[in-house]
């Protein structure tokens, strides 16, 4: 399939909320399918491989995306077909070497057999990539679910990012880990969630205030995993509410 193949499966789309291709099996598998296959070799010698969404227009500014404990898997390939669709230059990285998890145990021993040396090295490869691709504008900013949420804080505090999104992902880090941060951090978190509680994200306040950080944090009267149209906790009103919310920040610290 070629580049501008690509563009024109993605160009007819734009009429859709993101909402409506992640709902519709076919159209997400399509939407899935028009992403790019890209490697690279990390500083350690490993070839690590994503997903490259194009915008109709470059340059443009990048957006890194980061899934959860599934894998790389179509879900989160559409939402950076849709990121592309904006205006952006959409990567979804693999912390799994290619691997899905498709039941929770599977999904877990994957999770737990990454090696945080080698994810943040491989992240930062990718956001250096980024930054460096001839049609990005310069402006990168991460964003991630879960799993991955917590990597895109993460990668914000060991890469250059301009503005880094969390779904309810892991924020215990300490002020002076947060005070490396570059740009504002916004965050999604819901109420009913037993693994990223409110004590948690109330310290991660604290400490970003302690570090002088940015934070814009928002709560939802929902469970984890919200935002994911495959579980059973999704809520579509909800999801849809962090979704624009997530383009509004994109738009003011990428765009602005």
């Amino acid at each position: 399939m070629t580049l501008l193949d690509r563009r024109q499966i993605l160009s007819g789309f734009a009429g859709l909320p993101l909402s409506a291709v992640l709902a519709d099996p076919r159209l997400l598998q399509l939407s899935a399918n028009a992403l790019e296959s890209v490697t690279l070799t990390t500083e350690s010698g490993r070839s690590v491989s994503a997903a490259l969404a194009m915008p109709a227009q470059t340059p443009a500014p990048t957006v890194m995306l980061i899934h959860e404990w599934w894998g790389l898997n179509d879900q989160i390939k559409a939402v950076a077909a849709a990121l592309a669709k904006e205006g952006y230059l959409a990567l979804a990285v693999d912390l799994y070497d290619g691997q899905v998890g498709t039941t929770p145990d599977a999904a877990r021993a994957l999770m737990q057999a990454v090696d945080a040396e080698q994810a943040i090295g491989t992240l930062v490869a990718w956001a250096d990539w980024l930054k460096a691709h001839p049609q990005s504008s310069g402006p990168l900013g991460t964003v991630g679910w879960c799993f991955g949420g917590g990597w895109s804080l993460n990668t914000a505090i060991a890469a250059p990012v301009a503005a880094a999104v969390v779904y309810y992902g892991q924020v215990t880090r300490s002020a002076d880990d947060l005070a490396a941060l570059q740009g504002p951090v916004l965050g999604h978190f819901a109420t009913e969630d037993r693994w990223i509680t409110r004590d948690m994200v109330e310290l991660f306040e604290v400490r970003m205030e302690q570090a002088g950080k940015a934070l814009e944090a928002h709560w939802y009267e929902a469970d984890h995993a919200f935002a994911n149209p495959t579980s059973a906790r999704y809520d579509q009103d909800e999801a849809a509410l962090a979704w624009q919310r997530t383009l509004a920040f994109f738009e003011a610290h990428l765009k602005g």
